[in-house]
């Protein structure tokens, strides 16, 4: 089945075509219009049921086609500012939280893999102890406001979760004093955070969200920066922010988000501080390896069951054939053209845009070939989002 995805204009998406969600809607459907002044954040591909994809042919919602619900939510996103600082529950604290907060929480868990398409930074996890001292030693405000030597000392060890009051401190501060306290170090430490590229993150975060607490965030999380192709994981509890560029994601079908700054929505502050992983670690071990199928395709499989994504990439003209496990799969095309079959099933042109819907019998021979000698330079480049079965 063709696929159209479902477009969410969050305001933090990029505006109009200088978004890879808006280029893949008018790839998908050449008569859509793009407003140039409308974000076009993200789009979503699959059943969940806050924005279920349509059947080309048909007309209907993916969810009522299904037999069986699927796992997953595939999506792109396009980013121009940054994304809350936020937490994603484990499975037993989101029945919980759904038990209690029915209006703001499913009771699924939501851990998610990106795949960068475009430079791409984010905020992944807490810094070590030893940088996030470092931070309190050369800001001096910021030392202050966290309760002075006495009180940061606890981070000048390897104590695993040593940040854990500090950064409460920090999220549970009187909006006044944040504002004040990020004022100062614009005003007088700007140079100090140049040496350690942060001035324009924390300049462009501020202008955002002024004086919003998730803005001193920085000297607490690790900043990420991936290249195209790298990808990170996001298991439960880790805290993060997506800052800016392009992505493949992909995740649990769930919208379980717990956020803390960085957003006009409700923050939880409490149930954030309570729900997270303080442990610190470099930013370089948050990066997550795929693993090589082939010449041709990448395996991004983390550890859960409700997810994996495969890359292809062909970069030749010869007929590529891919066999996976059994189960159904969504797939993205970003660049190129070929033809797409599977034993018993007819010939089906797919190009930048296309999304196809995969059953069980065509996940276990994926067929591509080029359609004609003209494009046999056209390198050929997708994404096939399944249930974990690896």
């Amino acid at each position: 089945m063709e696929l159209i995805a479902y477009i969410q204009n969050y305001d933090w998406g990029k505006l109009g075509k200088d978004s890879e969600v808006a280029q893949l809607i008018v790839a998908n459907n050449p008569a859509y219009e793009i407003d140039e002044n409308k974000p076009y954040a993200e789009l979503w591909m699959g059943d969940h049921p806050c924005g279920p994809s349509i059947v080309k042919s048909t007309g209907q919602q993916l969810d009522k086609v299904l037999k069986d619900k699927l796992t997953y939510l595939f999506k792109v996103l396009s980013i121009r500012k940054s994304l809350s600082i936020q937490v994603h529950p484990n499975k037993k604290e989101a029945e919980q939280l759904h038990k209690n907060c029915p209006a703001l929480y499913d009771a699924n868990h939501k851990p998610e893999l990106v795949i960068a398409l475009t430079p791409f930074t984010a905020l992944c996890g807490f810094r070590p102890n030893c940088e996030i001292y470092e931070f309190c030693k050369i800001l001096p405000p910021l030392k202050r406001f966290l309760g002075g030597d006495k009180s940061i000392e606890c981070l000048n060890t390897k104590t695993p979760g040593a940040v854990q009051p500090i950064y409460a401190t920090l999220m549970t501060a009187d909006e006044d004093d944040v504002a004040e306290l990020i004022k100062c170090i614009t005003t007088k430490y700007m140079p100090v955070l140049a040496t350690y590229r942060l001035d324009e993150l924390f300049t462009t975060i501020n202008q955002d969200f002024p004086n919003d607490v998730g803005v001193l965030s920085l000297f607490f999380l690790n900043v990420i920066y991936l290249k195209p192709g790298e990808s990170l994981y996001l298991g439960p509890n880790e805290i993060h922010a997506y800052l800016n560029g392009d992505c493949v994601e992909c995740m649990a079908c769930s919208d379980n988000v717990i956020r803390a700054g960085l957003t006009p929505k409700y923050k939880d502050v409490e149930r954030l501080l309570e729900s997270l992983n303080y442990a610190g670690q470099l930013g370089e071990y948050k990066i997550f390896k795929p693993k090589r199928l082939d010449a041709n395709a990448q395996l991004f499989a983390p550890p859960v069951k409700d997810f994996a994504v495969v890359h292809i990439q062909i970069n030749d003209n010869d007929p590529y054939t891919l066999k996976l496990p059994q189960s159904s799969g969504i797939l993205l095309v970003l660049k190129g053209k070929r033809l797409l079959s599977s034993p018993g099933h007819s010939q089906l042109v797919i190009k930048r845009g296309s999304i196809i819907y995969l059953t069980t019998q065509m996940m276990r021979s994926i067929e591509l070939t080029s359609p004609s000698s003209t494009d046999s330079n056209d390198t050929f480049i997708a994404y096939i989002a399944t249930k974990n079965c690896f």
